[in-house]
């Protein structure tokens, strides 16, 4: 026997309200991953340094009689070759001296190569066209881990004539990619280690508590603990043991709601302000009003009357106008108002950016501001 038609409407909303209760809750913000909010201890980056000479420069290398440490680099790199010239006048300037600068990746593995920067340090006018002799590249413990060489590739040109110059980009700074090889290894096992250490990039206290227990229902037990606002500790579980990437990749995975202070920047050089979400005002009047003073010329040129004696001559009609802002009157805005309504209220009173930022600070002296003011 069929069923009558609101019967089967009141079951059918039934059926329909229980798939709604399944269907997991949209989140009320938005989650970031902790590969985005922290970094593991220990895999970096390490910078290397090191001295060298660019050669095959067309005449717009360093001067040998002004930049000393350019011709005893010359003197020293030929002696090494078996060349004297000590005591004799040299004069060449296609040679110029040179800083390389590399980024030694984490986990880079010998005879890899990597990309390095080459910048003049004499009065050398361009690099273009310089090939740069082998130089060893050292790290903050003094170890070499890498030797560069190669030609120079530079962004800029210079070109000059007897009364006229160009310069566009910057041309005595140039890169050399691949023109570094790995010699040493940094030495970190990272398979060894017995603890994790988690780097956050915005230390916060919340953040990091979410983010141990994040880690902790992955796991089902408590491993991670946050030692301080920047920093997680978690303790490898046994059957990760030797299988370091498999639980980096699995925590990294790991979605959590991250936490910030209320701040508000300002960049009163470029008129920049950028507010949190967070950011709350309590209860204050706001005027807002500027005294402008504008003066404005326009004369006329007053004829004389039709066969009179009278001459032609200029009358000046000086126009004075001054604004005191009268019509600006005070905006209340509210107590514990959004991010959205401050921005509308503040909006509505007409005011620029730069006024905008006295107005904060003028909020924040108040004590109304519930938010840091970071200047730039």
């Amino acid at each position: 026997m069929p069923l009558p038609r609101f019967a089967f409407a009141r079951r059918l909303v039934a059926v329909l309200a229980c798939l709604t209760a399944l269907l997991p809750p949209a989140p009320a913000h938005a989650l970031s991953r902790v590969k985005d909010l922290a970094a593991v201890e220990g895999v970096r980056t390490n910078q290397l340094v090191g001295y060298g000479i660019v050669v095959g420069l067309n005449g717009t290398g360093d001067t040998l009689n002004n930049i000393p440490f350019t011709k005893q680099s010359l003197q020293a790199m030929l002696e090494r070759l078996g060349i004297n010239t000590r005591g004799a006048t040299m004069r060449t300037q296609n040679l110029a001296a040179v800083m390389v600068t590399a980024n030694l990746p984490p986990f880079a593995t010998q005879g890899t190569h990597i990309d390095v920067t080459v910048s003049s340090l004499g009065d050398a006018k361009s690099l273009q066209g310089g090939t740069l002799v082998a130089t060893s590249l050292l790290g903050a413990d003094g170890e070499i881990y890498a030797l560069a060489q190669g030609s120079v590739a530079i962004a800029g040109f210079s070109a000059e004539g007897e009364a006229a110059k160009i310069t566009r980009g910057v041309p005595t700074n140039g890169r050399i990619s691949n023109g570094a090889l790995i010699e040493r290894e940094m030495a970190f096992k990272l398979n060894e280690a017995r603890s994790l250490r988690l780097s956050l990039r915005n230390p916060d206290f919340t953040t990091a508590k979410r983010i141990a227990s994040a880690i902790n229902d992955f796991m089902g037990a408590d491993t991670a603990e946050p030692t301080d606002p920047a920093t997680i500790t978690l303790q490898i579980p046994s059957k990760y043991r030797g299988n370091m990437i498999r639980l980096i990749t699995e925590v990294e995975q790991l979605k959590v709601e991250p936490d910030q202070t209320a701040r508000v920047v300002v960049d009163e050089r470029s008129g920049i302000i950028v507010m949190g979400r967070d950011v709350r005002v309590s209860t204050v009047a706001i005027a807002q009003g500027n005294l402008t003073v504008t003066i404005t010329e326009q004369p006329m040129v007053s004829q004389p009357a039709p066969l009179s004696n009278g001459q032609t001559a200029i009358v000046p009609r000086t126009g004075v106008k001054v604004d005191t802002g009268d019509g600006n009157k005070l905006a209340l805005v509210k107590e514990g108002v959004s991010l959205r309504e401050l921005v509308d209220g503040l909006n509505a009173l007409g005011v620029g950016p730069r006024d905008l930022i006295s107005i904060l600070q003028a909020i924040k002296t108040a004590g109304a501001l519930q938010a840091d003011i970071e200047l730039m």
